[in-house]
């Protein structure tokens, strides 16, 4: 699998829609974006085309737009329009069983085969990036999918070694040095250079953002930061070495900070980024600032990739009252960070 697309024209390409699954508030949210008023950055759905169309009709926008179902992205370029929605889709349709708010191993497996489609698509060049709306993880597995979540498919299907998962909104940054795995296993799978990575791929994802000089701010992975070795050594250990290698590489790296005042500091405008250490510490701070407005990053892949920062909340998922906020802050990221070229 070919990893060279050229970015250059890359802004004139359209943006990947995937809707994740089925079942979840993904179509109705891409219904809801895309029906929007104003102009629109060209986007293309991978999902099922059927399941669009009720979203449409849920969102009483089936007056409005139509869907076309296509199999590859070489048809759907033929038939954009800002009255349609455009769905690619090279597998079977999804039978007539899949019911919003129940959980669904075709479902769970479709979303998987959307996202590879779309991934394949931009490694080749044809998208200008990829904006991913919610899947689950069970029922990926009911589908004999078995991985915990997008980034690390994203990852093995480019091949990808070095990358990371970012949450960001209009008032944090935070990157992740581990992500989905159990508290338990954070402590042994950190490592020095593991660290210094993704101190790395943080100052990279702010350069991308258009910050000149960014100032990385790297949390402890204990209280108080351990004490100095009082309540743990992985500071003095493992990520304090991490951070003196980045500073000797010319980024602007310091820590480390307790977590329980790292990312107020950030908020104030003293950090561009925080490198969390765990999937939690990391997540709740920007949740808790809104979930409408977060914006999920994967830094590291050869094409940008952002997503809703919730799940499919099946609880909603077909009565019509899901936000697309955060889809739509994934898709004005997703844009801001395809600048075209100069």
């Amino acid at each position: 699998m070919t990893t060279t697309p050229n970015p250059a024209n890359r802004a004139a390409l359209p943006i990947g829609i995937t809707m994740g699954d089925a079942a979840g508030v993904g179509p109705e949210i891409i219904a809801r974006l895309l029906g929007e008023p104003g102009a629109l950055h060209p986007a293309i759905v991978y999902g099922d085309a059927g399941v669009m169309q009720k979203a449409l009709t849920l969102t009483g926008l089936d007056t409005r737009l139509s869907v076309k179902a296509v199999t590859d992205i070489a048809q759907a370029q033929t038939v954009m329009s800002p009255s349609t929605v455009v769905v690619v889709n090279q597998h079977l349709p999804l039978p007539a069983d899949v019911q919003p708010g129940q959980l669904n191993g075709d479902a769970g497996r479709a979303a998987y085969e959307y996202l590879c489609q779309a991934i394949d698509d931009a490694l080749a060049g044809h998208l200008r990036a990829i904006v991913t709306a919610p899947l689950n993880k069970a029922a990926m597995q009911l589908g004999g999918i078995d991985y915990p979540g997008h980034t690390e498919i994203l990852a093995d299907r480019t091949r990808t070694r070095h990358y990371a998962m970012m949450l960001a909104n209009t008032e944090l940054r935070v990157i992740l040095v581990t992500i989905h795995i159990p508290l338990a296993q954070v402590s042994p799978t950190l490592s020095i250079e593991k660290e210094l990575q993704t101190i790395r791929l943080a100052h990279d994802a702010c350069r991308q953002a258009g910050i000149k000089h960014p100032k990385v701010a790297v949390a402890g992975l204990n209280p108080h930061a351990g004490e100095e070795g009082k309540f743990g050594r992985e500071e003095i250990d493992i990520i304090a070495p991490a951070i003196t290698a980045a500073r000797a590489e010319g980024i602007d790296a310091t820590g480390p900070w307790p977590g329980d005042t790292i990312f107020m500091r950030a908020r104030r405008g003293e950090f561009d980024i925080v490198v969390a250490q765990y999937h939690d510490q990391g997540l709740i701070p920007v949740k808790y600032l809104g979930v409408d407005e977060g914006v999920n990053v994967t830094v590291g892949l050869p094409f940008i990739r952002t997503s809703v920062d919730h799940g499919t909340a099946y609880d909603i998922a077909g009565k019509g009252l899901a936000d697309a906020g955060s889809l739509r802050a994934a898709f004005n990221m997703a844009i801001a960070l395809t600048p075209a070229a100069p």
